[in-house]
């Protein structure tokens, strides 16, 4: 995994404990003279170090997952283009291509010298141990560089043998090794010179034998003196990687080091890339908005590869993917492969607990899951709403219903009741399976795996008789009510998976269905105004779950079970809109650590937060005069005249240490009032959702039209995970927006989605999105079908003024009816067509 920045600052790295380049974060971007660089030493002419001079002229070409800059250094009469990207295979490796060209009337002589610094071992050994940690360094001097085997992987919890190598080796076009190598970062900058500033370039010292074992390690490869003519070019390779075993890194000389295979390569990995982005692409009157949406559409598959913590923005530290990224992440998959989802769904219900909650870092390996990336106990109280959402729409496009009934094992540590209290005789060596009292791994049915996530937090509340806020929700800034915090926001969601589940388990067809017979605790009746009751509840089911279950089942009478998650679901519905609507036209979403409302009218003060409106809007809990009302005031309140964007909060103005760090943040910034990419897409899904598209549209937009203005976001193409008070794009591309702008524009703006299997078509789009054009498309697969959808618009209605008056596959009409906004087409029609690419044509009249 690698960060390059323009000016080719960034790193290498395979995982937290192993990076070939120094870890960094944005700042040092800007301040570390660590990078990749390459020199060239002319005599008598100051040395150009490419990568590094400010002052030449600049130029960048970038695509998906490459980019190349050029610089020209008009003194020396040279320009240097530098390409670099990590090719589409097995080969652990980063690739560097450097080209020279003469620009001079005249003939130029110079000497080329690559230079990598090699940091080698844990980031955690940044500041802890750094000058130790080099002693373990073992330098190999390979014909074509250098490598470099550790020998500990440090750490004094626990020192274990290394088995990484790590190496940077480069030759030239001709596949000449270099000449000369310094080893060292002492031998290639000498006393006095630095990585910006060496004693060996600038003063021409040829590499001497000194000891080279527990130093600070170096890729400097110095190639043979280059004479160039006027208008000729001479090209250089740099390969460097992270490995397991000396074939890898035999095995990637010998497929990149043959004359022209880097341009093979790179052109294998521009195709992946182009392919991966056209899994699902558009094409509308905006091609700056369409193009911008193909590098949208590769960010789940971005995310699931670096986690959230191995990107320079990114600096959660310890790596991993997290439990909502997981879910989130899976939404576009389903889109574009619900087949290959499947097994990955499956294996994502081993992360819960028995409890409701679920562990929080997502390992590398299928179903490997960690309790929490800081090893804190906490419970974040969102995290069973979204397994059933990605479920939802696994089964509306795919119909196998039969998923619900797959067993999945349950996640064990020594944490219990949802972190209230802990098993000191645990130990890791136990296995992080569920156990019943005969010892046996427990498993239940996906079914089970939500009804539990669901049920505990209906009971699992605070004195206002809402969801428990408890570690944080979404908004991880908020975590610091822990005790009495609770959130209405997602209440709203737990309300809505109740309603949906009954749903589901009327579909699948069943009478009754087995569950844990401690579930049945869980579906006893108290009085749901009284939280004590609810508690109570809770607690007794705990007692019975705390550290096994019995292994017995129960079968539970679907009919009945049904009912009763209805009646939840309208309790807590009608609970929230009796409670927390307020007179100034919006919900209340939150309580804090005093058991104190936080939003609405305070003194000289309006505080409102987006998140709030967005659930209650999605979930259905906003009515329809509601929804209007919270249009009309996020409008006042949230939306931004001049960046033209939402707001997460508006300013509250003064810290709240009984809510959360967010608002110790300046405003504007992360989760304190920023332009949360994440939650306005969200909120756009709602609009969507509701029949508001105009309102949605608008959303959408804003978040496109801010990441397009390059000269204000100063990003590549992307959803950021917020964009600032003054429009900067911050942390790039690793954000769940991604997945849920996709889902948007798909399967609301275009309403193009899957309905119990059959597909569905109820586009919300707005004449400004035709433009001058007739049409608009999109291509997307389904029921293992490629499909190109188009929509022609002849006389310029918009959503709800149209109606679809035909439906065509492949130039045979399936419908003709002007009066229906939505058609659904049974899945055995679409599974007939043996193109290649299937045409669906959508006329609205």
């Amino acid at each position: 995994m690698s960060s390059i920045s323009p000016d080719l600052h960034g790193d290498i790295k395979s995982g937290q404990s192993s990076f070939l380049l120094v870890p960094v974060s944005r700042i040092d971007l800007s301040n570390l003279k660590s990078s990749r660089n390459f020199w060239v030493y002319v005599n008598n002419k100051k040395p150009w170090p490419v990568c590094l001079a400010p002052e030449d002229k600049f130029n960048l070409q970038a695509g998906l997952l490459w980019h190349k800059i050029e610089k020209e250094n008009k003194t020396i009469g040279l320009k240097a283009e530098v390409l670099s990207f990590i090719p589409a295979g097995r080969e652990p490796v980063e690739i560097m291509q450097v080209k020279i060209t003469n620009t001079s009337g005249r003939k130029i002589s110079f000497i080329p010298t690559l230079a990598i610094p090699i940091y080698a071992r844990s980031a955690n050994n940044l500041r802890d141990h750094r000058h130790v940690t080099s002693l373990l360094n073992r330098i190999t001097l390979h014909k074509f560089g250098v490598i470099v085997k550790p020998t500990l992987l440090f750490d004094e919890s626990g020192h274990s043998p290394n088995k990484k190598l790590y190496f940077v080796l480069g030759w030239d076009e001709k596949s000449n090794p270099p000449r000369y190598i310094y080893p060292t970062q002492e031998i290639f900058c000498g006393e006095g010179g630095d990585l910006e500033s060496p004693e060996s370039i600038l003063k021409n010292i040829l590499p001497e034998k000194d000891p080279i074992q527990g130093k600070e390690a170096m890729g400097a490869l110095r190639f043979r003196n280059i004479t160039l003519r006027p208008g000729k070019s001479y090209s250089w390779c740099a390969v460097m990687g992270i490995g397991e075993s000396q074939q890898e890194i035999k095995n990637a000389i010998n497929k990149f080091k043959a004359k022209g295979r880097i341009s093979e390569a790179f052109e294998s990995t521009r195709k992946f890339w182009i392919k991966e982005s056209s899994k699902i692409s558009l094409f509308t009157a905006n091609p700056d908005f369409d193009n911008w949406f193909r590098w949208v559409s590769i960010q789940p598959a971005l995310r699931r590869q670096f986690g959230c913590s191995f990107l320079p923005d990114f600096d959660y530290g310890k790596g991993g993917r997290g439990w909502r990224d997981l879910w989130q992440d899976t939404l576009s998959l389903i889109l574009s492969n619900p087949k290959g989802a499947r097994l990955l769904l499956v294996n994502n219900f081993s992360g819960v607990r028995i409890d409701g909650s679920n562990a929080t870092i997502i390992g590398k390996s299928a179903g490997e899951f960690i309790s929490d990336r800081n090893n804190i106990s906490r419970v974040w109280m969102d995290h069973g709403i979204w397994p059933l959402l990605t479920l939802d729409l696994y089964l509306n496009e795919t119909a196998d219903f039969g998923i619900l009934f797959e067993q999945a094992s349950y996640f064990r540590n020594h944490e219990l009741c949802r972190s209230r209290s802990r098993d000191y005789n645990w130990q890791p060596s136990s296995g992080q399976g569920l156990r019943t009292a005969s010892g046996k791994i427990y498993k239940g049915t996906i079914l089970e795996h939500l009804l539990i996530e669901n049920l505990v937090q209906f009971f699992n509340v605070g004195e206002h008789n809402h969801v428990r806020l408890e570690g944080a929700d979404w908004n991880d800034g908020l975590d610091m009510a822990g005790q009495r915090g609770e959130s209405i926001a997602f209440s709203c969601m737990y309300a809505y998976n109740l309603k949906l589940l009954a749903g589901l388990l009327k579909q699948t067809g069943k009478k009754e269905i087995k569950v844990a017979q401690e579930l049945k605790t869980l579906l006893g009746r108290v009085d749901y105004d009284n939280r004590e009751a609810k508690r109570g509840l809770l607690e007794r089911y705990f007692t019975r779950i705390k550290y096994k279950v019995s292994g017995r089942k129960i079968e539970l009478d679907i009919n009945k079970l049904c009912q009763d998650l209805e009646l939840k679901s309208e309790w807590m519905s009608g609970h929230i809109r009796k409670s927390e609507w307020l007179k100034e036209g919006f919900f209340n979403g939150y309580y804090d650590n005093s058991g104190r409302r936080v939003e609405g009218k305070k003194p000289n003060l309006m505080r409102m937060i987006l998140t709030s409106q967005v659930f209650a809007v999605l979930s259905g809990v906003a009515l329809p005069g509601q929804i209007e009302k919270i249009i009309k005031n996020t409008q006042k309140y949230l939306f931004d005249k001049k960046l033209k964007g939402y707001h997460l909060n508006s300013d509250f103005k003064e810290e709240q240490h009984t809510l959360g760090r967010a608002f110790s943040f300046a405003y504007g910034e992360k989760e304190n009032g920023a332009f949360f990419s994440h939650m306005n897409v969200m909120f756009a899904y709602g609009l969507y959702k509701r029949g508001y598209a105009k309102e949605a549209w608008k959303v959408l937009k804003s978040i496109s039209d801010m990441a397009i203005n390059t000269s204000v976001s100063k990003i590549y193409p992307c959803i950021p995970e917020y964009f600032n008070l003054q429009g900067r794009g911050m942390y790039a591309y690793l954000t769940g927006s991604a997945s849920w702008f996709v889902l948007t524009l798909i399967a609301q703006a275009f309403g193009v989605r899957g309905d119990n299997g059959n597909l569905l078509i109820e586009p919300k789009l707005l004449p400004s999105q035709f433009g001058d054009s007739l049409c608009l498309c999109i291509k997307r697969s389904f029921a293992g079908r490629a499909f190109e959808i188009k929509f022609f618009n002849p006389k310029k209605l918009g959503y709800p003024e149209y109606r679809i008056v035909k439906v065509s596959l492949n130039s045979c009409v399936l419908t003709q009816d002007s009066s229906r906004q939505a058609v659904i087409l049974r899945r055995l029609i679409l599974e007939l067509p043996a193109a290649r690419i299937n045409t669906l044509e959508v006329t609205l009249g």
